[in-house]
C-alpha cells in the first residue's frame, strides 16, 4: 500500500519574480491575485493541491523588502515565519537577477537544512546564453539547491518541478481536508480582488494606501451580496479613488464583480464603499484588525 505524503512548500523570492503566478499555475485557481506593482502580497497565503497519495500545502508570501512602515514589517513577518515551517524551500529567482534584497534571508537559504528548490523564472524574456549565465551563478551562490529553469506563465518546467515536489515530501496523514483550496475565508479573496483592480488602475502611493474590510457577505442558491469598504489614509486619496462622478469606482467594481463570479461560479452583488481610515498602516492595533500582526 503507498504511503500517504504531506508537506510545507514555501515560496520566497524578491518582489516582482513571479510568486503569484508560480503559486496559481500549481494550484489550477488564481488565489494569488498578480500585478506588475511591487508588494502586491501582503499576506501569506496557503494553497492546498491534493493527490490520491499527497497533499501539498503551498505558501505564497511578499516579496521580500527592506521595511520602512509597520506594515512592511508585518509583511516580513510573514516571511520569516515560511523559514520556520516549511518541508521544503522554494527560492524563486528572475533571469538576470544577481542577489537576494536581505543577507540575512540569504543566509537562512545557504544553511537551510531541508531541501531547496531554486527556479530561475521568466526564461522565455531571455536567451540561453542568459540562462547559462545564471545557472553558473546560482550554482556557485547556492550550492545546496536543485536549480531548475522555468517560466511559470508559459507552464514550461513547472510539472517537471511539482513532480519534484512530490517524491521530496516528508510521509504524513494530510493536514487539511482533501476538499479544501486554500485556509482564507471567502472573505479573503473579495478583498484581495478588490485590491488588485486598485493596483492596476490607480498610481503612485495610493494602491499602498489602501485596505479592503468586507462587512458583508451574504450567500444564497444563486447570488452573493457582498458590501465592501476601501479604507484610504486620507481625504485627497478617497476623492481619488472614487474619481468623476464615481467614474473610477464603478470601473473597480464591475472589473472585480466579474472576477469573483469566476471565482465562485455564481451571480455576484457587489456594493462598494470608501472611507478615510488614517495612518492604518502604523498602527499596530488596526494591522491586527486586518490580520497582519500575528504575534
Amino acid at each position: 500500500m503507498t504511503k500517504h505524503k504531506a508537506g510545507f512548500v514555501n515560496i520566497i523570492g524578491n518582489p516582482n519574480v513571479g510568486k503569484s503566478t508560480l503559486m496559481n499555475a500549481f494550484v489550477g485557481e488564481r488565489l494569488s491575485i498578480i500585478t506588475s506593482k511591487a508588494q502586491t502580497t501582503r499576506h501569506r497565503i496557503l494553497g492546498i493541491v491534493n493527490g490520491d497519495d499527497f497533499q501539498v500545502l503551498l505558501s505564497d508570501t511578499p516579496g521580500i523588502i527592506k521595511p520602512a512602515y509597520q506594515l512592511q514589517e508585518s509583511m516580513m513577518d510573514f516571511v520569516k515565519s515560511a523559514f520556520e515551517d516549511a518541508d521544503i524551500l522554494l527560492y524563486l529567482v528572475e533571469l538576470g537577477e544577481k542577489e537576494l534584497k536581505d543577507e540575512e534571508f540569504f543566509k537562512k537559504i545557504t544553511n537551510a537544512k531541508i531541501p531547496v528548490l531554486l527556479l530561475i523564472n521568466k526564461i522565455d524574456k531571455g536567451n540561453e546564453e542568459l540562462l547559462s549565465e545564471a545557472l553558473k551563478l546560482w550554482q556557485e551562490k547556492v550550492p545546496n539547491a536543485e536549480i531548475f529553469a522555468i517560466s511559470a506563465l508559459q507552464n514550461f518546467g513547472v510539472p517537471e518541478v511539482f513532480n519534484r515536489i512530490i517524491e521530496l515530501l516528508p510521509e504524513s496523514p494530510p493536514f487539511y481536508p482533501k476538499d479544501q483550496l486554500t485556509d482564507k475565508p471567502e472573505r479573503f479573496f473579495v478583498n484581495e480582488a478588490i485590491r488588485e483592480k486598485i493596483l492596476m488602475h490607480y498610481k503612485k502611493e495610493i494602491p499602498y494606501s489602501v485596505e479592503i474590510d468586507t462587512e458583508e457577505f451574504f450567500e444564497d442558491e444563486n447570488i452573493i451580496r457582498i458590501r465592501s469598504i476601501i479604507m484610504v489614509e486620507r481625504e485627497t486619496q478617497k476623492g481619488i479613488i472614487i474619481g468623476h462622478k464615481g467614474s473610477a469606482l464603478k470601473r473597480v467594481g464591475t472589473e472585480a464583480r466579474k472576477d469573483l463570479e469566476k471565482f465562485f461560479g455564481k451571480q455576484i452583488h457587489l456594493e462598494l464603499y470608501v472611507k478615510v481610515n488614517k495612518d492604518w498602516r502604523s498602527n499596530e492595533k488596526q494591522l491586527r484588525r486586518f490580520g497582519y500582526n500575528q504575534k
